[in-house]
């Protein structure tokens, strides 16, 4: 499985911030998936620049986006992914919160989505440490079964 984690922060790509969830997620992933390859990338919080790199990943089973899905005027992220999705994922979303609310009730001000662009799934996480780790904890184990879905192999 190959997987893109992309960092969505404006002072991330200008270099002013380290990327710290990233790595996280990563670590995450490749200690609870077999057979994975995780790469990561960084975008700015332009909607056409996320919008872009998302469309442009086809070479990716799966993309997890960590950042800009709050209320802040930046956090277009949600929106960027609804564009360039095929199809909409409601329930991914919606698990993401409800478990989310179970550790924190900022949970639920994000905004998160999740979708596929051709066979590729696409799922907003927050961009926070704590909130992108915990929600990539819970992807390991549904996203194989999601991707399998995905390709066609029945459930």
């Amino acid at each position: 499985m190959k997987v893109l984690v992309l960092t969505i922060s404006d002072r991330a790509h200008r270099g002013e911030y380290e990327d710290l969830s990233g790595p996280a997620v990563e670590k995450i992933l490749l200690e609870g998936m077999e057979d994975t390859i995780v790469e990561r990338a960084i975008v700015s919080d332009d909607e056409p620049d996320i919008e872009n790199v998302l469309r442009a990943s086809g070479t990716f089973d799966i993309i997890l986006t960590t950042g800009g899905t709050g209320l802040g005027p930046r956090d277009v992220t949600p929106e960027a992914t609804q564009r360039a999705c095929d199809r909409i994922i409601p329930g991914i979303g919606e698990y993401l919160r409800g478990e989310s609310l179970r550790e924190t009730k900022s949970a639920v001000v994000s905004r998160g989505t999740a979708g596929m662009i051709g066979k590729t799934i696409v799922v907003n996480m927050p961009g926070s440490v704590k909130g992108a780790s915990f929600c990539a904890g819970l992807l390991v184990d549904i996203l194989p079964h999601a991707l399998a879905m995905a390709r066609g192999e029945g459930h």
